[in-house]
Formats: C-alpha cells, structure tokens, sequence
C-alpha cells in the first residue's frame, strides 16, 4: 500500500515512514511543504495521503487545500488528515466529499499505533476515520441546523459514533442496549435525514457527511 506523508516536523515525518514501513506500507514520498504535497499526490497518485493541515509557507491550511486540490485531479485519492487542529472551512469540504476514504485525526489523542494504522488502512480502503472531537467541533458550529433537529438526543448519539467509523455492533457495546435496538435507531436516523434505501449509495456514509455538513 502506497503513501504519501505530509509534515512539517522532521521528527515526526520520519516517525510516521518507519512506522507505517514497519506495518508494510510503502512510503513513497514525505514532504514538508504544501506545493510539495501537491505534486507528489498528482505524480504519485498514492493509495492513501497522511496530511498535516498546517504547513509551510504560511502554516495556515496548504495541507487541506493541497489534498482537496489533489481530489479534483484524482476524484477519490483517499485521505486522513493528522492534525493539532480542526480547520473548519477546508475540513467540511472535504468531508462533504462522498467520493473515496476521508479521515481526520488530532495528534495528540493518537494514543494506540496499532489502531492508528487501522485507521489508515481503513481510509486507504475507502472508509472513514473520524475523531470523536473533530465531529463534536465540526457539529458544535452548526448544531441548529434542520436536519439535524429532526433527530432525538439518542440518535444523534448514535450518528456520532458511526461517525467515529463504528459499526452496529460496536455502537451497541458503547451504548449499553441491544443491536437490534441500535438497526432501528440507524433507519430512523436514514428517514430524518432523507436517505431512503439505495444500491448504489453507502447509507451510513451519507448520514454521516449530513450530519457534518447539514
């Protein structure tokens, strides 16, 4: 599985390779700099892209905005984001993409390698990798928003555990109540939010992006 790592910090770049080599990934680029990221991900064209949002020249967003450009010329590159920081604006857009893996972490409540190289492997098959405080920013902002006011307080909890990747099952153990229970609590989610049955959408994924996106 080829990656592609964007990191400013000369440490933890070279963390990440001997890591992620350690696990069987093949690293074939790191960089440190936004326009460095943008033409390794359109020369490369990785399996997956571990970004940094804040990198150089201006240590604002030429992560996010890099990747997002990445995705316009290579429409689903999947890509998790790892970060001290939620950038709101560029965060959303590219969640809101449905096309390919999409997760974003915080650096500093990474406390387990192995699940976070599940979690690469998880956006590198196209899922999602999302931390619950991302999710509680991200939502904090546009709490108000109609669609979301149409869910009950168990059922957005609920959407916010599947929208940490959790499946039923595991969302069931959280809660404490039956995985039958959780199966209806997901179709009343779908109803709420306009997300009738589909062959060709991923559900669980939709929900998840309106939840975000509103």
């Amino acid at each position: 599985m080829r990656v592609v790592i964007a990191e400013d910090l000369a440490l933890l770049r070279d963390g990440l390779i001997r890591l992620l080599g350690a696990f069987g990934f093949e690293v074939v680029e790191a960089v440190d700099n936004g326009p460095s990221l943008l033409r390794a991900l359109t020369t490369h064209r990785p399996d997956v892209a571990v970004v940094d949002v804040r990198l150089p020249p201006t240590f604002t967003d030429e992560g996010l905005r890099a990747a997002l450009e990445a995705r316009k010329e290579i429409p689903g590159l999947p890509v998790l984001v790892l970060s001290q920081h939620v950038e709101q604006l560029y965060a959303r857009e590219l969640l809101s993409d449905s096309t390919g893996g999409i997760g974003y972490l915080l650096k500093d409540r990474v406390s387990d390698v192995r699940v976070f190289v599940d979690s690469v492997r998880r956006v590198a098959d196209g899922g999602t990798a999302l931390d619950p405080d991302v999710v509680s920013q991200l939502l904090t902002r546009h709490a108000r928003e109609e669609p979301l006011q149409r869910l009950t307080p168990r059922e957005r909890e609920v959407l916010g555990l599947m929208a940490e990747g959790r499946s039923n099952a595991a969302i069931a153990g959280q809660l404490f109540v039956t995985e039958k229970a959780i199966s209806k609590h997901t179709n009343s989610i779908f109803g709420k939010l306009g997300l009738p049955p589909s062959e060709d959408d991923n559900r669980r994924v939709l929900a998840v992006l309106a939840y975000l996106g509103a």
